[in-house]
């Protein structure tokens, strides 16, 4: 039997709570999935940190993550909380663990699910379901700290764009896409670049690196959008989407596009993926107007966990975690059909607690069978 170590970093905010439910999810597979465990340790990551220790990620707690399994992240950052130059500590914690352990690849699935309120006419669950890969470890944020102010008259930050990091990202979009079954319109497996190809040098070079890629994955339809359409198209045609790759300023900017478009950010998950470490949290961040009030939407921080089985599954060739992955879909499914314990950003009444207990409930009814 596979035991797998992983490492809690609740962090600020709603942190805690949504973490809560997606541990207390993953608690449920362990038992009724059976075939492997999990050792979960919690350590201190954030702004609350910061202000606690003058850090807002201890060397003690960068060292667990990097020797654990996997990372199981709640949020970090708190507003107000912040260096001398502005930016915010907490924040500091996940690009730590970002560029410290080579996170490059930051996977946003983009997925409608049942009884969802309608924020796109027309659209039910099935119509959307696509993964944006932001490229994560260069373009526009590799400048971070090492930008210029001239005379308090001039600043600049520079865009980064290497072939081989291209390289790397592309492919593993390439590679998504050939497990996935396809964009929802047609059914192809298809990767589109989204870039600014027509203006800057940059993302030229980016588009011309994803060409030689994608001659390499002729199985594969590639596809190209610039960013400025694109953010129409993710509204007016979803579900021609399937993968779609792109810098990583501009993935940091469309992936909230698309998790509005899907009840918002409480309905989006996220991994931060390398090849040794792999960092799995919602992307809803610390909402500390609703922290402490039981009303945050634990659906992202539960998916995410669901990922992070996947990912587990594949790193280990685990089938049990790659089944208890599948359930979890199913039982998260089963919950939003059911339409009784949706928290209230997403139209019902429940408590944070309450819609993890429904997915824990459903995952034993489907076990049961």
């Amino acid at each position: 039997m596979g035991t797998y170590k992983i490492a809690l970093v609740p962090g600020d905010g709603i942190g805690t709570e949504v973490l809560n439910e997606g541990v207390k999810v993953l608690k449920a597979l362990e038992k009724e999935v059976g075939g492997f465990a999990f050792t979960m340790d919690t350590y201190d990551a954030g702004a609350e940190c910061y202000k606690k220790t003058g850090t807002a990620m201890p060397e003690a707690t960068f060292k667990a993550c990097k020797e654990s399994d996997a990372i199981f992240w709640g949020s970090a950052g708190l507003p107000g909380v912040v260096y001398p130059d502005g930016t915010e500590a907490g924040v500091e914690a996940g690009l730590r663990m970002r560029f410290g352990l080579d996170l490059y690849a930051n996977v946003r699935p983009v997925k409608l699910y049942p009884n969802v309120p309608q924020i796109l006419a027309g659209k039910k669950a099935g119509d959307i379901d696509y993964v944006i890969i932001r490229e994560n470890v260069e373009g526009l944020y590799a400048s971070r700290g090492g930008g210029n102010i001239t005379h308090d008259k001039v600043a600049v930050d520079s865009l980064v764009i290497t072939r081989w990091e291209t390289e790397r990202i592309t492919k593993f979009a390439f590679e998504l896409a050939r497990s996935r079954s396809g964009a929802p319109a047609d059914g192809k497996k298809r990767v589109t670049s989204v870039d600014k190809a027509n203006i800057l040098r940059t993302w030229s070079f980016w588009r011309r690196v994803f060409n030689d890629v994608a001659a390499q994955n002729t199985d594969i339809e590639k596809d190209y959008a610039y960013v400025d359409a694109m953010s129409c198209w993710m509204v007016q045609k979803p579900e021609f989407y399937d993968v779609c790759v792109m810098e990583n300023m501009l993935g940091d900017i469309l992936t909230d596009l698309g998790a509005a478009t899907v009840g918002g950010m409480g309905m989006s998950p996220s991994a931060e993926i390398g090849d040794n470490n792999a960092l799995f949290q919602g992307s809803g961040g610390t909402a500390p107007t609703i922290a402490g009030k039981g009303i945050a939407n634990p659906t992202a921080t539960i998916v995410s966990g669901r990922m992070m089985l996947e990912w587990l599954a594949g790193r280990f060739n685990d089938a049990n975690l790659k089944k208890a992955a599948d359930l979890l879909e199913e039982a998260v499914v089963k919950t939003f059909e059911q339409g009784t314990a949706l928290t209230s950003d997403i139209g019902g009444k429940a408590s944070t607690s309450e819609m993890g207990d429904a997915v824990v409930a459903n995952i034993k009814k489907l076990t049961a069978k």
